[in-house]
């Protein structure tokens, strides 16, 4: 029966696949052909360009293709947008510098200027943003890694959210706060694609498909990344560890290619706007090239990956606290929900005081921007020996890391501590912005430090073969940079970016040796930022599952599944349908043959079983019961008149229309409330009959898992189809529901939290040998033990080796 109910079932759900696709696509064609028929008939003003238009849309359409035509302008539209943000950016930190040198006769006033100004910007961005679009304000790297796991957040991905993301993200950081663009810069993008997608005819197709709505949104992140930074290779690699579990190698070719066009204009706009020569790397350095590195300084490298490992675990666990810190303290938390412009002014006000030039701003490079910062920390000159300046000239940037008091390394050991926190505090600001950029700083700065002390222990470089070379260490910041950024961001891929942003690979071998050890102690220590966030605002995203854990495999599906499952029936009445509807509030059902049977038929989205309420108990039913009865009440008002008539026709005419009159008024005053009277019991009538499903999309093959399969398997499933929920069944039968509220569950109770591995309930009997796991078995499994032994009466297998077995 089981067999022969699915291979109809397969067969229906073939038919009725190819029957909607051929509909469609008729469809589609007929409108395009009708409207351009209509277009020739069209005598007015623009007729021939409109039908020029048309001809030259299906011409591309026909030989370049949908994807090429939206990937171009996706990667021109990102060029241009990060091209305007840097322009205004740029502007916004030369007029503070503008603001602050003016007033050099009073320090005072310097000091008012140096501070007005970012709280200014930063608390425009705020309001500006809660007011327009709240879903504007963080990084959105985590958002878009939910949206692309298949959930749909809400008010996302529309226009208001870009124009505030974009002024926003101008704003903040344009104020000098220590915030970065990679991460906006990859939601910015995915709103561009979805903007073009849904508001072009010519890609009207796109968006209305959600695989390919999918696929252009995942090439859209590789854009963000790309045009940020100019690294096309890089931004595709980290958009697809940042966001993705699974990725699909056919959207590789969409990701580069949009990339590359968007980091290619991006520069050829730097080059129009003179300011660079020529299309260079963004913080291009000149390391020596014939021996870039020894291997005596390998061990070298290895502390910086290392310690950075550490350093990024404690990032994001200082970041997780500050914001859990805020949220618990419910009277701190109530006094700035009413305040919501008092947390961010009063952060950049520390942030801004700290930073004062001629105050502690002097022992910690406090008057150089970001950009600045990176580019002296990545110089190739040493910048001192024994902590003394020899035969180096502190000229342009560099001058501001000089001071009479202190040596180089202390002002670095300030910057790299001061710096951490400010960035962990920063971050949490309720604007938009993202934390890759100055974690990258802080990582060049932490190796430079190293790369300085290196050159102080070895003043005059390393020999080799009777060669001697000096120390780089400029070299030291770059692998420091890479590590620190990989080990907050658990990516690898941010050795490519470096390699793009210094336009040089010579230390790619002690880049990828620091970045692979970064990241194998930041992800046995914390989670990646991303992720963090994703707890932090309880996002409906699956966690990973972690390394060497073997109650993954232990753990199963009937662990964990929710064994009261809502259902429907084939025969079941609209009063069903209307007690479901009213008891919960899940977007699908289960439809079942019958309650004794529980065969499952497939699912019904919770709209269909709505408009089937409607059809059944609409406006529509209603107006036409309630002109039914009024033409019965006329008919039997009009019998009842002429019987009347008939039999007192000896009366005076006069009489007799005074008692008509009368008998009319009386049944039109009585009407009203036998009408209402009426529609309820038409209600109850209606909602007894049994529900017709000929008019409704029933799901025939609703994603379906057996009750033994592994915690392990189940997680692999959903990340790689992207599901929300499944059906366990049992040889056909209904027995329960997984989703992802459950799955999250199981696996943050099988990973190990704060050192300490904590069980799911219902695991533990897994490990026991007591016959606990025969009362937890189903009817099907005791059926199946049963049969075994009556067939194999020779052979006796224990449950718990049974189980493993399997």
């Amino acid at each position: 029966m089981y067999g022969r109910y699915t291979q109809e079932l397969g067969v229906y759900a073939k038919e009725e696949a190819a029957r909607l696709r051929e509909s469609g696509q008729r469809r589609s064609v007929s409108e395009r052909s009708r409207t351009f028929d209509l277009l020739e008939y069209d005598k007015g003003r623009c007729a021939k360009c409109r039908i020029c238009t048309v001809r030259c849309q299906k011409f591309l359409i026909s030989r370049v293709g949908e994807d090429w035509i939206f990937l171009i302008l996706l990667g021109l539209l990102m060029a241009l947008v990060s091209w305007v943000v840097d322009f205004c950016i740029a502007i916004c930190l030369q007029a503070q510098k503008w603001m602050y040198g003016g007033l050099d006769s009073n320090v005072f006033l310097q000091y008012l200027a140096w501070v007005t100004y970012p709280v200014v910007l930063i608390t425009f961005s705020a309001g500006f943003t809660q007011i327009l679009a709240p879903q504007a304000v963080g990084s959105g790297i985590p958002e878009m890694k939910t949206i692309l796991r298949g959930v749909v957040l809400k008010e996302y991905l529309t226009f208001k959210t870009f124009v505030a993301k974009v002024i926003g993200l101008t704003c903040a950081l344009g104020s000098g706060m220590p915030l970065g663009k990679e991460g906006p810069f990859v939601h910015i993008a995915s709103l561009c694609a979805a903007l073009l997608s849904k508001f072009m005819s010519l890609f009207g197709g796109i968006y209305e498909n959600e695989s390919r709505n999918i696929e252009m949104l995942a090439a859209a992140c590789a854009v963000g990344v790309g045009c940020c930074f100019a690294a096309p290779i890089g931004g595709v690699l980290f958009s697809i560890e940042v966001t993705s579990t699974f990725f699909a190698v056919r959207n590789y070719w969409r990701g580069f290619f949009a990339a590359t066009f968007s980091a290619f204009i991006f520069r050829v706009l730097a080059v129009w706007n003179r300011d660079e020569e020529t299309i260079t790397a963004l913080f291009k350095t000149r390391f020596r090239l014939d021996f870039p590195f020894d291997l005596q300084e390998l061990p070298a490298f290895a502390v910086i990956g290392i310690a950075s490992g550490f350093g990024g675990a404690l990032f994001v666990y200082l970041n997780r606290l500050i914001v859990q810190f805020i949220r618990n303290q419910k009277a701190i938390n109530r006094f700035l929900m009413k305040k919501r412009l008092l947390y961010p002014a009063l952060v950049t006000l520390l942030i801004s005081t700290l930073t004062f030039p001629p105050g502690f701003g002097q022992f910690m490079a406090g008057k150089l921007t970001q950009k600045e910062s990176l580019v002296t920390l990545l110089d190739n000159r040493t910048w001192a020996k024994q902590g003394i300046a020899e035969e180096f000239d502190y000229i342009g940037h560099s001058q501001a890391w000089q001071h009479p008091q202190v040596n180089v390394f202390v002002t670095l050991v300030i910057f790299i501590v001061m710096k951490f926190w400010m960035s962990a505090l920063a971050t949490t600001i309720p604007v938009p912005c993202g934390a890759f950029m100055p974690v990258f700083v802080i990582g060049a700065a932490f190796g430079r430090l190293v790369g300085e002390s290196m050159a102080a222990w070895f003043p005059d470089g390393i020999n080799t073969d009777g060669t001697i070379y000096p120390i780089v260490p400029g070299g030291y910041a770059v692998v420091g940079a890479a590590a620190l950024s990989g080990a907050v961001t658990h990516t690898v891929s941010t050795a490519v970016i470096v390699f793009e942003l210094t336009g040089q690979i010579s230390h790619i071998l002690p880049v990828m040796i620091a970045v692979i050890l970064a990241n194998a102690v930041a992800q046995s220590l914390q989670p990646s930022l991303y992720d963090s966030i994703i707890r932090i605002k309880k996002l409906p995203y699956l966690p990973e599952l972690g390394w060497g854990h073997h109650e993954k495999y232990n753990i199963r599906v009937e662990d964990i599944m929710v064994r009261d499952v809502r259902y429907i029936t084939l025969n079941c009445c609209y009063r069903d349908l209307h007690n479901v509807l009213l008891t919960g509030h899940l977007k699908t059902l289960a439809l079942v043959e019958s309650a004794a049977s529980m065969i499952l038929l497939g699912s019904i989205e919770r709209a269909q079983l709505q408009s089937l309420l409607s059809l059944q108990l609409g406006r529509p039913r209603r107006l036409e019961f309630i002109r039914e009865r009024a033409t019965a009440e006329k008919k039997r008002l009009s019998v009842v008149s002429n019987s009347d008539a008939e039999d007192d026709h000896r009366r005076a005419s006069q009489e007799v229309r005074f008692q008509v009159r009368c008998h009319r008024e009386l049944s039109t005053h009585f009407f009203v409330p036998l009408l209402l009277t009426g529609i309820a019991e038409w209600e109850e009538m209606q909602l007894d009959e049994q529900v017709n499903f000929n008019n409704c999309k029933i799901d025939p093959a609703p994603f379906q898992l057996v009750e033994r399969t592994s915690l392990h398997k189940t997680h692999t499933i959903f990340s790689l189809l992207g599901l929300d929920h499944a059906y366990v069944t049992s040889i056909g039968r209904l027995i329960g529901v997984v989703s992802l509220k459950e799955l999250r569950k199981a696996i943050e109770g099988s990973v190990t939290v704060k050192g300490v591995k904590v069980r799911p309930p219902l695991a533990s009997f897994r490990d026991s040998g007591t016959s606990s796991s025969e009362n937890e078995a189903t009817e099907l499994h005791n059926l199946w033990d049963r049969e075994k032994r009556m067939s194999l009466p020779g052979e006796h297998t224990p449950p718990e080796s049974d189980e493993k077995s399997q």
